[in-house]
């Protein structure tokens, strides 16, 4: 009897248990994406303490900020010094043996080099490697590397913003100021595009 009353009354309700959960379900969520919506909607953007010389991924800078110089030994065993390369857009990246994304990007960036290296653009890759150190100088001659290979330290990458992701690059311009920073493999449109404007 009462199994009959119990169906009769949902008979009049006309919802089952399930529909009632997915009401509920639909309700909750539904109020977390307005509560969600209200707190982002006119905020200002996020004001914080960024690492020196920090700059935004992939976009290119409203204001230059000058570049961190740098002495760092080569893969052919001298040094190079960035300041000595003011007059020429500059592409650094940040890259590694080990990392998927950099070794595909090399063959970009030689192709740069091999197009505007007589034109007043320098590339120069930054080493991060530490433990795999030993397999950068086979690995230029490898890909066939043409442009300069220097091994980085922790005081180039903090002088950087700090490096989170490899492959970072940084294009600078003739004055020797930081103009752009992108994060992740860039194709080589983006930097044939920075590199027009520059020279």
């Amino acid at each position: 009897m009462a199994d009959n009353n119990k169906s009769k009354k949902n008979e009049a309700t006309g919802l089952t248990k399930k529909q009632k959960n997915w009401i509920y379900t639909g309700f909750f969520i539904g109020l977390v994406v307005v509560l969600f919506v209200l707190n982002n909607t006119g905020s200002e953007p996020e004001k914080g303490p960024y690492p020196p010389n920090y700059l935004a991924a992939s976009e290119p800078q409203s204001k230059s900020t000058p570049a961190p110089d740098f002495n760092l030994p080569t893969s052919d065993g001298k040094t190079l010094k960035l300041s000595d390369l003011k007059g020429k857009v500059v592409i650094i990246d940040f890259w590694a043996t080990w990392c998927p994304p950099c070794r595909k990007g090399i063959p970009d960036l030689i192709a740069l080099k091999k197009k505007y290296g007589s034109k007043g653009v320098e590339i120069i890759g930054i080493s991060t490697d530490s433990d795999t150190k030993d397999k950068v100088v086979p690995f230029i001659k490898e890909y066939g590397i043409n442009y300069p290979i220097v091994y980085g330290n922790m005081g180039v990458y903090q002088s950087y913003g700090g490096i989170r992701a490899i492959p970072t690059s940084f294009i600078i311009d003739k004055k020797g100021s930081v103009v752009a920073m992108h994060e992740g493999l860039v194709s080589m449109s983006v930097y044939e595009n920075h590199i027009k404007e520059l020279l």
